[in-house]
C-alpha cells in the first residue's frame, strides 16, 4: 500500500505589525518589512507531518510568491516537509484570491496523484480565508474549513471537527479532499539545528509560468487574471462627538435619555 501523498499549501508574509500600504497602488510594500511564514499555514503543516508520522504520508509544500518566498519552504523542509516546489513569476505579481487560488490549484494538477491538502485557516496578511475553499473548489474536491480537530485519519479518508460560528461538526471525508486548520489544530513543532542544517542543502523545485502552461491558461494568472480591483484607498476621519452628563433625579435623566434615543432611531 502506497503512502498518502499530502500537499501543503504556505504562504510567506510581511511582519503585518511593520509593513506599510501603498495608497498610489492599494497593495501592500512587502518590501517595508522582514518577511516570515503566515503563521496559520506552520499549524497546516504541522498537521501533515502529525499525518505522515501516523500513517505514511509525503508532504509536499507549495508556495507562490518571489524568490525569497524559498526560506519559508526551507523551512518547511526542516519541520518535515519531503519536498518544496515555489512557483514564483513576475506574470504571477498583483494576484488577488481567484488568481492565487488559480494558480495553486494548476500547480496541484502538475504535481498528479495526491489525497489532502491541507491549508492554514488565513493568511495575516489577506485576511479572506478565500483561498483554501476556492483551490478545492477549482480542484473540483470536497472541503472542509475551519478545522479545529483531526480526530481520525487512514489510507481512505479523514474524519475531522469543524467549527462554526455556533456549532461543532463531525465530517469525514474520502480522498481526494481539502481542509483549511485554525490555530487550535495542534502546536507546530520548532525544527531542530540539525533539521535546519539539513534544510540548508535541501532542493526546492522552482516552476514559473511556462512550467504549468500544460496545465493552465495563463490569461488567469496575477493582475490580468484578477477581476478585484482596489478602487480607493483611504484612512477613515473621526467626527468628535459631545458627550453630556445628565444630573439631578435619576428618573427625569432617565426620561431625558429615553427621548435622545427615540431621536436617534435607536429604539
Amino acid at each position: 500500500m502506497s503512502n498518502l501523498h499530502i500537499i501543503v499549501l504556505i504562504k510567506q508574509v510581511p511582519e503585518i505589525e511593520k509593513v506599510r500600504f501603498d495608497l498610489q497602488t492599494g497593495r501592500l510594500d512587502r518590501s517595508s518589512a522582514g518577511a516570515e511564514t503566515n503563521p496559520f499555514d506552520l499549524n497546516a503543516l504541522e498537521a501533515a507531518v502529525q499525518l505522515k508520522e501516523k500513517i505514511g504520508a509525503t508532504v509536499t509544500a507549495v508556495s507562490m510568491g518571489p524568490k525569497a518566498a524559498e526560506s519559508s519552504l526551507r523551512d518547511a523542509i526542516a519541520r518535515g516537509a519531503d519536498r518544496a516546489i515555489l512557483l514564483t513569476d513576475k506574470r504571477f505579481a498583483g494576484a488577488d484570491t481567484l488568481a492565487t487560488s488559480y494558480t495553486l490549484a494548476s500547480a496541484i494538477k502538475k504535481l498528479g496523484k495526491f489525497d489532502l491538502v491541507i491549508c492554514g485557516e488565513k493568511t495575516v496578511d489577506g485576511d479572506t480565508a478565500q483561498v483554501g475553499p476556492e483551490v478545492a473548489e477549482l480542484l473540483n474536491i470536497p472541503h472542509v474549513a475551519y478545522v479545529e480537530e483531526i480526530l481520525n485519519a487512514d489510507q481512505d479518508g479523514i474524519i475531522v471537527k469543524s467549527r462554526t460560528e455556533r456549532n461543532y461538526y463531525t465530517i469525514r471525508l474520502r480522498y481526494p479532499c481539502l481542509i483549511t486548520v485554525t490555530k487550535d489544530v495542534n502546536t507546530p513543532r520548532l525544527p531542530t539545528l540539525k533539521d535546519k542544517i539539513r534544510c540548508r542543502r535541501a532542493e526546492v523545485t522552482v516552476w514559473n509560468a511556462d512550467s504549468l502552461l500544460d496545465v493552465a491558461d495563463k490569461s488567469l494568472f496575477g493582475a490580468q487574471g484578477s477581476p478585484t480591483r482596489v478602487i480607493e484607498v483611504y484612512a477613515p476621519t473621526a467626527e468628535r462627538r459631545r458627550g453630556v452628563i445628565l444630573r439631578g433625579d435619576p428618573e427625569e435623566a432617565a426620561r431625558k435619555i429615553l427621548e435622545v434615543l427615540k431621536q436617534a432611531g435607536v429604539i
